[in-house]
């Protein structure tokens, strides 16, 4: 998920963290580089980008800014877009350096669920300096990202699907240090994964039970089975799974997603940073895929690997190739065998959101967050079953795959990884190899690179598909891929932007779409006011676009998004991460910010929570009618060890812990209303 600085006190003993964060990601810092393998020399969105904006400035006849530029007129709202009431009615809050959750007037928040709540009968309380495995496996695990809402009878009853994304051991034990216990390994791999927890809201708010018969842990040695073309494939088998159709675990998981059956997708991301010593991998093709997701030539900074084999490519060069994919669970049946649906490709999944086309097949569109990297959407062979539930249980198993292309007269088209496509035949043995290694088939089949591409929400009122870039500040003219001012809408791209994608014929399974950029990120009471927008040679860094909304004394500085949610009335929420690293407009604390899609006030960006020191905001999900907005609050007070110099929210103590709160009106109103 993030790609900010490393925490300051990992430097002297993580040496590996010069390149890689605690999620994993490339730090996301000018001059450095992630041990990713090569970046592939594919179009940039940025080459698209660039020419877009200036062929529509020849064709308007005017050398505009570019807040003038992209508001033509497949961007300003109809006569009917402008009678659209977005319902958004709250005193937006001031951005917040403080050491908690802040919200607007009139609304309250309560922590839900925090790391270590017991889960089950007989589970222990969460006792800090006695943490064991055993009673990890029984407890809320760390840091939760992606939250899903999964309604029981009636309105105040609901089990809240979480993924615990990564562990961060000098914030979970005092004197950590890497690889030097094994128990603490083990405690680490079981707050992986993720939590099925019931939740029943009364007179005093919402609060979990205890010992539902719903509540569930899946852990990084979970037993799951591998689905789709790549079970059983050669690539798949290990020493412990001769049959390559069977895993221990999920790891990483950060966003996700649900189906219209009731089920949860969450998505593995940066696993590659669990597996070590690729250098020594004897295959040399097994070594190049490795290499191309990141996996480090040598140790990992975890160092599981000194304890389990599985995560030595020395060892296991197959491990690796078992995780990266998109995992589906039935939060409402605590026995259900979680599966990893290799149909949907295997990448560093951000975000796994349904969609259904027009002829009732299942959409899943996901992002791969990595600079330079690719937006995917998975459309299944067959259709949806709304009047039985279960034939939908293998609908993600067959299907296509297919990989953005970004064309720079704001059309573009999704194209097929199969074994089919001409460029592909020849470099892949079969359909099961394409989407074990479908990075290097997109590589091949000439996708746009894209700026951290996260999620990926279709909006239920217009239909339209808004896709979120995080950031890349990558993107400079010293950076293979990257290097001209026709690379890129920022250079380099330290704010991140939306695209708002609007499939041919109104149609998610089409493979024809226009997009527009939505939101350029940054400071509009910065730019707007000084008009910094310029095309030539390039666009700076800090230029910023708000969906033709002009009004900067209004608008709120956004940075960084991340998640996305939208409200019934088609209003988009959304999470960031990594406002504080923004080094060009000086961003606080991570925030959520609401911004209509539609009518008069389409692009007028509001903050409405901030997070406490340290932490990203993750999953924004509304409850059913909308009363209600969860989000977790992921890593506070990261970097502080223990105890913890930055934040000890919520429990106040010399630690923090990772949870999930629930924002409501004081008046039950919907959120925003």
């Amino acid at each position: 998920m993030s790609e900010h600085d490393t925490p300051a006190h990992s430097r002297n003993t993580l040496t590996l963290l010069e390149a890689m964060d605690q999620e994993g990601n490339g730090i996301d810092r000018p001059g450095l580089h992630a041990s990713q393998g090569e970046l592939p020399e594919n179009e940039t969105f940025g080459d698209v980008l660039a020419r877009s904006m200036a062929r529509r400035a020849f064709l308007l006849g005017a050398a505009a800014s570019v807040p003038v530029l992209m508001a033509g007129a497949t961007l300003l709202p109809s006569a009917a877009e402008a009678a659209t009431k977005d319902g958004l009615n709250f005193k937006p809050i001031s951005p917040s350096t403080l050491d908690e959750v802040v919200v607007p007037v009139d609304y309250f928040h309560e922590v839900v669920v925090k790391w270590g709540d017991p889960l089950f009968p007989g589970a222990p309380a969460f006792n800090f300096k006695n943490q064991t495995a055993a009673a990890q496996k029984q407890q809320f695990g760390y840091n939760s990202d992606f939250l899903g809402y999964f309604q029981l009878n009636g309105s105040n009853r609901a089990l809240l699907a979480v993924n615990h994304e990564y562990t961060s051991g000098t914030e979970m034990f005092r004197n950590y240090v890497p690889g030097a216990k094994k128990e603490e390994t083990d405690i680490e791999i079981a707050a992986h994964g993720g939590s099925v927890v019931e939740l029943v809201r009364d007179y005093s708010g919402w609060r979990y039970v205890k010992n539902s018969k719903y509540n569930r842990r899946i852990t990084g040695d979970t037993p799951m089975i591998i689905t789709g073309p790549a079970a059983g494939h050669k690539l798949m088998k290990t020493k412990a799974d001769r049959s390559g159709k069977h895993v221990l675990g999920m790891l990483n998981n950060c966003s996700g997603g649900k189906t219209p059956w009731g089920t949860w997708l969450t998505c593995e991301e940066n696993f590659n940073q669990y597996f070590a010593n690729n250098d020594q991998t004897a295959d040399a093709d097994v070594k190049a895929a490795h290499a191309r997701y990141g996996v480090s030539g040598g140790a990992t900074f975890r160092l599981w690997e000194k304890f389990y084999d599985r995560f030595d490519c020395s060892k296991e060069p197959n491990e690796a190739f078992r995780f990266g994919w998109v995992v589906e669970i039935d939060p409402y049946n605590p026995n259900f065998v979680p599966r990893k649906r290799t149909a949907l490709g295997r990448c560093k999944h951000e975000a796994a959101t349904m969609a259904l086309a027009n002829d009732g097949r299942a959409v899943v569109y996901s992002g791969d967050d990595e600079r330079f990297d690719y937006v995917y959407k998975f459309v299944s062979r067959d259709r949806y079953n709304p009047g039985n539930r279960a034939d939908n249980f293998d609908l993600l198993d067959h299907g296509t795959l297919y990989v953005a292309k970004f064309r720079d007269d704001n059309t573009g088209v999704w194209i097929p990884l199969t074994i089919t496509h001409p460029k592909l035949q020849g470099k892949f043995a079969d359909q099961g190899e394409i989407l074990m290694k479908t990075r290097l088939a997109a590589d091949a089949v000439g996708a746009t690179a894209m700026d951290r591409p996260e999620d990926c929400q279709p909006n239920p009122v217009n239909g339209k598909v808004y896709l979120t870039m995080t950031n890349n500040s990558k993107r400079t003219s010293v950076v293979p891929d990257a290097g001209s001012a026709l690379a890129n809408p920022r250079v380099p791209n330290y704010n991140g932007h939306i695209i708002e994608l609007t499939e041919g014929g109104n149609d998610h399974g089409s493979t024809k779409f226009r997009w527009e950029i939505f939101l350029l990120a940054g400071d509009p009471k910065v730019d707007l006011k000084t008009n910094k927008a310029d095309l030539t040679p390039g666009l700076p860094s800090n230029t910023t676009f708000f969906a033709g909304y002009a009004d900067a004394d209004k608008l709120g500085k956004v940075s960084c998004p991340d998640n996305i949610a939208f409200d019934s009335r088609g209003n988009l929420w959304i999470a960031t991460d990594g406002q504080p690293e923004s080094v060009d407009i000086g961003m606080p604390n991570d925030a959520i910010h609401a911004v209509p899609t539609a009518g008069p006030d389409r692009g007028y960006l509001r903050q409405f929570l901030s997070g406490p020191k340290g932490c990203e905001i993750c999953g924004p999900e509304f409850s059913s009618d909308e009363t209600t907005l969860f989000c977790a609050v992921q890593h506070p007070g990261e970097g502080g060890g223990v105890p913890n110099q930055i934040s000890n929210w919520p429990d106040r103590g010399i630690f923090t812990r990772p949870g999930v709160v629930a924002v409501r009106h004081r008046d039950s109103r919907k959120i925003g209303g």
